[in-house]
């Protein structure tokens, strides 16, 4: 499988060329998972996803102004941005990078008011210059996908579900993002880069770090309209990769990738800062597309599974 998997990110880098953790793609590629998955959905399994979201405390405001016919995507599509759109609000608890909390893996539903910002990511750790490694910490984003799809599978509380069924619309397009399922450890980031994070794209005081670059890449725009008109333009994934279940496997296919096209030239070792060119950049939206088709593919397969 491990063989398989190098083959799959080293065949992106040939069709490209033949600190706090950002919201990996932004809101706009997180929509666009979720329209993916949405139009992939059984008839059952839409039904269920549907009733649960309308149990989500924002729906009203997803669903604001929007057209009746339009409301059910329109609201599922919104979904997949609030375990981020929860940072913001006054009512939650930033609980930090490292949990401490003994409610750090609970799954406690909308009762529960930490922002839990390290179930969006797991460090896989590797080095390019001998740096010790250290292992990703638990809770994570793996074992919060493999809580909440057991969670939705069972005779949980339909509010239980809902909670779950918000988060997991997001954790699996953060898993897609390779800068969410990698830590790389150098000399002079011995603690890790915490996901491309602290690694520059241009000398100071600019900001940009090579985190955003890869979740800004298909765009920052807010509208579901937008996010779902794009993802419709975009190539489905193959289909032997679209079948993939186990979010394990999804997880090391974004670490190669990161390692081999992510962390390719001109972005150096080290902390930068780097300057990226136009064949990088190519390459980075060819790798982007392609996983957020995926994403969405194996999404709706992981609810279609769960509701049927």
């Amino acid at each position: 499988m491990r063989a398989h998997i190098y083959k799959f990110a080293f065949c992106f880098i040939l069709a490209s060329f033949s600190a706090p953790t950002a919201s990996a793609w932004d809101s706009f590629g997180h929509m666009m998972v979720a329209s993916i998955a949405y139009d992939d959905l059984t008839p059952a399994a839409r039904t269920k996803a549907v009733q649960l979201i309308k149990l989500n405390p924002d729906y009203k405001v997803w669903v604001k102004g929007v057209a009746k016919a339009n409301q059910n995507k329109t609201a599922f599509v919104m979904a997949a941005t609030w375990p981020d759109a929860i940072k913001s609000k006054k009512t939650y608890t930033n609980d930090g990078e490292h949990p401490s909390n003994p409610d750090a893996a609970a799954n406690l539903g909308y009762s529960d008011k930490l922002m839990h910002r390290y179930w969006h990511y797991i460090d896989e750790p590797f080095s390019p210059d001998g740096t010790p490694l250290a292992q990703p910490q638990v809770p994570n984003a793996q074992t919060q996908i493999a809580e909440f799809r057991k969670t939705l599978a069972l005779s949980a509380t339909n509010k239980l579900k809902s909670y779950d069924l918000v988060w997991i619309l997001h954790l699996v397009g953060d898993i897609h993002q390779h800068l969410h399922a990698t830590s790389r450890f150098t000399h002079d980031l011995p603690q890790g880069d915490s996901g491309g994070n602290l690694v520059m794209l241009c000398a100071m005081p600019c900001k940009n770090e090579l985190h955003a670059y890869w979740d800004n890449i298909l765009g920052t725009s807010k509208s579901p309209t937008s996010a779902i008109k794009k993802a419709t333009a975009l190539p489905p994934p193959d289909a032997t990769l679209a079948a993939e279940s186990d979010e394990i496997q999804w997880i090391q296919e974004s670490f190669a990738i990161a390692k081999q096209s992510v962390y390719a030239s001109p972005i150096g070792v080290g902390a930068g800062p780097f300057t990226t060119d136009p064949t990088y950049k190519a390459a980075a939206v060819t790798i982007a597309d392609q996983q957020i088709a995926l994403a969405g593919a194996r999404l709706a397969k992981l609810l279609n599974v769960a509701f049927q």
